[in-house]
């Protein structure tokens, strides 16, 4: 057995209970990557002239695809990035970059509270679609587990919900339930597709959704080399971070993965004191460990057995 893979049939084999620990690891990792990601796209719409947010995001997948296709084309096996090119890895690429460009595209709209609450929803649609997309039917505890985090990312965001934009919330909670999607179709892929071959479609897609988003609203490059070092250190940690997620989602239950997720928010809260000195109020405090006891000890503390494996064919 290879991380969970079973040589002979090319497919994920259900492998020792200890993977799904590993793959919450994983999204713990990710997370604090997530974070940093947050944090220096936030730095870089403060530059002036303020970097786009669909540039931001756009220069993110790029500098993911560039470090993916690199050592691809060292090894000369660029088509070993196309995988086996079941369906699931192309919705995943069309679901992934859609979200990715949505949920930036509602931050600049709404601001990144009420935004960021309404596109962590997807934790609960994960939970939701699970039972039918991947076969795998959340317990008692990861319900609890997603409630009690969401419940917290409400206290620590504190979104208004007042009659503002309501483009800007129909995009958050589209990018919400495309976000679900996508990460319920690398559940999928991931069963007989390596990582790397998960995060090119993401990558591929999502270039060219930015092309015709660039192509409607016009396309301006960063200005300065702060902005630049921002951007790229956006797109650097955003990349790591989509590798260790897509391995999170190919080794634990979604549902555990997606309640993990949440302690996303509160490491960019933490990273955001030291950097911007962005204290939040008692009320966030409160959010934060509600966060980290319900989405994160909770997971971890689940002696659920690991889901079965067997391969849909999607």
């Amino acid at each position: 057995m290879n991380r969970g893979i079973d040589k002979a049939r090319g497919k994920p084999g259900p492998g020792p209970r200890g993977h799904a620990r590993r793959g919450l690891l994983y999204m713990l990792l990710a997370c604090a990557l997530f974070a940093v990601m947050a944090n220096c796209a936030y730095a870089a719409f403060l530059t002036h002239p303020p970097v786009a947010a669909a540039m931001v995001s756009f220069i993110r997948v790029a500098v993911n695809l560039i470090l993916l296709l690199l050592p691809a084309l060292w090894r000369r096996d660029v088509r070993g990035l196309f995988g086996d090119l079941r369906p699931s890895l192309w919705l995943r690429g069309v679901f992934g970059g859609s979200a990715l460009f949505l949920s930036f595209a509602s931050i600049q709209r709404i601001g990144p509270g009420e935004s960021g609450f309404l596109t962590s929803s997807s934790g609960l649609l994960v939970a939701a679609l699970s039972p039918w997309v991947v076969g795998q039917k959340p317990g008692f505890r990861d319900w609890l587990a997603l409630s009690g985090a969401m419940l917290g990312l409400g206290l620590l965001l504190q979104p208004r919900m007042d009659a503002g934009d309501l483009t800007g919330r129909v995009m958050g909670l589209t990018a919400a339930l495309l976000a679900a999607l996508a990460y319920l179709m690398i559940a999928r892929a991931g069963r007989s597709n390596p990582p790397a071959t998960i995060v090119f479609y993401f990558c591929l897609v999502a270039v060219f959704i930015h092309l015709g988003v660039f192509a409607w609203q016009g396309f301006e490059y960063p200005e300065g080399w702060q902005a630049w070092g921002w951007t790229l250190g956006a797109g650097l940690s955003g990349s790591l971070a989509q590798s260790l997620l897509t391995r999170a989602y190919q080794w634990a239950p979604v549902a555990q993965v997606s309640a993990v997720g949440y302690a996303a928010p509160v490491m960019s809260m933490a990273l955001g004191i030291v950097l911007f000195d962005k204290r939040p109020d008692t009320a966030g405090l409160i959010g934060c460990a509600l966060i980290l006891v319900s989405g994160v000890a909770l997971p971890f503390l689940s002696r659920r057995p690991e889901p079965s494996r067997a391969d849909p064919g999607g």
